[in-house]
């Protein structure tokens, strides 16, 4: 991952950039900036995963004025950047993850992201076929009046079940971690789903525990407590 500073100040037609905040990506490069007096993203995806950034581009292009999805306002592929309009709102992994937040909120919560999630799943559906938007965690959601998905470079043709398991295993996983609070949570969720697409969720308890153990490449100080809760959802399940 390259400094964010050094990559504005080596493009030209990013100079006037003012780089407001730094925003977590495991990959690639992404800052809140104002460009031109306007809030912008900046994301500079490394040179091998220029596949990625024309996936994210697409997926922003064709749904942004249907879905709560940012807006694209250019593909620069010269210098492996996108630029799309800055959401400005709370992080949801902040807000579940806050003691201060109620559990009726957190409930509502669960239900707005299973909404959200529904209508992808639903505008991306091609036949028999769905686009999943793949790397669902609860930080890449944020909260204003209404719940934005942000980054899309890993969707993909593939299962509803994986962003759904994907999902949990992000609400369960996040400090504090496999609280009772959590797991009723996840039920909320997986239920909510379920009642706006019936049928769609096939082996969600194999799913979940086999998402729970794909984080350990990312976690390994946790691997024993991902282990052992996989195990557990995987032989009692998690869904009453």
């Amino acid at each position: 991952m390259k400094n964010i500073e050094e990559l504005v100040q080596n493009i030209k037609k990013y100079k006037k950039a003012v780089i407001q905040e730094k925003l977590e990506s495991k990959k690639n490069t992404v800052a809140y900036v104002t460009l031109d007096d306007k809030p912008r993203v900046l994301k500079w995806f490394v040179p091998g995963l220029k596949r990625q950034m024309k996936i994210e581009y697409d997926i922003l292009k064709k749904g942004s004025s249907k879905l709560n999805i940012p807006s694209i306002y250019k593909m620069d592929e010269r210098n492996n950047v996108l630029i799309m309009n800055y959401i400005i709102g709370e992080n949801l992994c902040d807000i579940i993850n806050d003691e201060k937040t109620t559990i009726d909120e957190k409930s509502r919560l669960m239900i707005l992201l299973a909404k959200w999630f529904n209508e992808f799943h639903n505008y991306f559906k091609t036949e028999d076929q769905f686009r999943i938007r793949g790397d669902s965690t609860l930080r890449n959601f944020i909260l204003t009046d209404r719940i934005w998905g942000v980054d899309f470079e890993e969707s993909r043709t593939g299962r509803v079940v994986e962003d759904i398991a994907g999902m949990c295993s992000s609400i369960l996983s996040t400090d504090p971690m496999f609280t009772p609070e959590k797991f009723q949570l996840c039920k909320i969720f997986l239920e909510s789903y379920a009642k706006l697409a019936p049928g769609r969720i096939v082996n969600a308890n194999d799913e979940i525990a086999y998402a729970l153990l794909e984080k350990i490449q990312w976690r390994p100080d946790d691997e024993e407590t991902l282990r052992t809760y996989s195990r557990r959802i995987r032989e009692k399940g998690l869904i009453p």
